[in-house]
């Protein structure tokens, strides 16, 4: 049930209530040093399951993810084994997330605007008749590159509303109280799906070929769509949909652009999204040309990595609280970690830093989620998130075909670890603008039995 990279972690809209002070006047300095005050540390991991529509949420995106991971990843390696470059791979992956680029936020606008359960029956039938129409070019054997690419463009079109409306639906099923645990437990449906997805797809390709792959995501879209059909209308916590009329992208923008706890972690989620989320390049490369171990290493390294997502995702649904300082210091140790992996030496080397990717990767994309999400009205959430998730994986069509190329150039080692560089520089940068518009100051202190390194407000730094 969800499609492309950030969606497994969908977003965790805050309580939105008459008690909450606005975005506008709450100090979200408090939000780099210490944290939230929306409730206890840690709560119950699987609370969000008592509710009966989320439960039928839940199990149809369970299905229709494994059916989602099933087809990319069997969709990268029948790019690769038709072309042998990793650049096709970055064109590929570039072709599902243009439209994003392109038209993301006006997903928001739409979002905003329709009932977001219809919604949800359109681009989930939709994903399907996809799936299918792959499923028949490959099983005839007719199948070429150009409708891989041209499959990946129209799933990417249907993402464009689909990513926004089924963030915020999450809202309407389950209440304001059980938002944060629910949006942490689809990172983990999610993730649970990426650990047989990919298995299950190697072995399919190895045994009858990629089709059977295909066709079974175009299938997995069932489960969802009867989940959506069972749902009880009267129990949804439904929010006023925004009455069409003119400048509500400019509107949405202008929004944003007035709160800096927004810009800057959506200005941090776009260079990691465009320079350190390029993973079916890398490691299809590193699968293939470095360690020689076919398409079933590359199905293990996704499910290694899935694994520390997994783990991460689970961690996220005990938490109660939001740091900026979190989510820079994750980035910068994401960025390090693919410098070091990308110079492993051998598979046993590389295996756990794929894990480790994992939980940074995740946690990255969750605190930069709900603290974008926190600071929002709710009558402007699926435009700013619109915006997010575009510059999330809108930098993809960039970011895709200039790591394949510089993979097929240079090598996939110096590809991965440019990745990693930018995004370590990137995140530094943004945690110190971070930090100087909360006007905080980096304190050093190297006594013993201090803290060596904290960010506090410069007139504490002074005294």
């Amino acid at each position: 049930m969800s499609t492309g990279p950030g969606a497994d972690s969908a977003p965790a809209p805050a309580a939105h209530d008459s008690a909450r002070p606005s975005p506008d006047r709450r100090p979200w300095r408090s939000l780099l040093r210490r944290r939230t005050p929306d409730g206890p540390r840690k709560t119950s991991m699987f609370a969000s399951l008592k509710v009966r529509n989320y439960r039928l949420f839940a199990t149809g995106a369970v299905v229709s993810n494994t059916g989602t991971w099933m087809a990319r990843i069997t969709q990268d390696w029948l790019v690769l084994s038709l072309t042998g470059s990793s650049a096709a791979v970055g064109v590929t992956t570039a072709m599902q997330f243009l439209p994003m680029l392109l038209f993301g936020l006006y997903g928001g606008v739409i979002a905003d605007r329709f009932n977001k359960r219809s919604l949800l029956f359109f681009t989930q039938g939709a994903m399907s008749l996809s799936g299918l129409f792959l499923a028949a070019l490959t099983l005839s054997g007719q199948v070429q590159v150009w409708h891989v690419y041209v499959a990946a463009f129209f799933t990417g079109l249907v993402t464009v509303v689909d990513n926004p409306t089924r963030q915020s639906f999450v809202s309407e099923m389950v209440g304001p109280d059980q938002v944060r645990n629910a949006v942490s437990l689809n990172s983990a449906n999610f993730q649970s799906a990426r650990l047989i997805g990919p298995a299950v797809a190697s072995v399919l390709t190895a045994a009858v070929g990629p089709g059977w792959a295909f066709l079974a995501n175009g299938l997995s879209f069932l489960a969802p769509l009867t989940g959506l059909l069972l749902m009880r209308t009267s129990e949804l916590h439904e929010t006023k949909l925004a009455p069409r009329g003119k400048g509500q992208l400019k509107e949405g923008l202008r929004y944003v652009s007035r709160h800096p706890e927004l810009i800057w972690p959506i200005v941090l989620v776009g260079f990691v999204g465009t320079f350190g989320f390029n993973f079916p390049i890398w490691l299809s490369a590193y699968a293939d040309d470095v360690f020689h171990g076919g398409v079933g290493m590359y199905g293990v390294f996704n499910t290694l990595m899935a694994l520390g997502s997994l783990a991460g995702a689970l961690l996220a649904a005990r938490r109660r609280s939001t740091r900026l300082r979190v989510l820079a210091g994750a980035a910068i140790g994401f960025g390090t970690l693919e410098v070091l992996a990308a110079w492993a030496p051998g598979v046993w080397t590389f295996a756990p830093l794929i894990v480790l990717l994992g939980i940074l990767g995740l946690t990255v994309n969750v605190t930069a989620n709900s603290t974008v999400q926190m600071g929002t009205e709710p009558e402007m959430r699926g435009r700013v998130m619109s915006l997010f998730m575009m510059v999330f994986t809108g930098g993809t069509p960039l970011g895709g075909p200039l790591f394949g190329w510089l993979a097929d150039q240079y090598g996939v080692r110096v590809s991965f670890m440019l990745g990693g560089v930018i995004c370590a520089v990137a995140a530094a940068g943004v945690g110190l603008m971070l930090a100087r518009a909360a006007n905080l100051r980096l304190k050093v202190d190297l006594r013993r039995g201090e803290r060596h390194l904290q960010f506090v407000p410069r007139e504490l730094a002074a005294a």
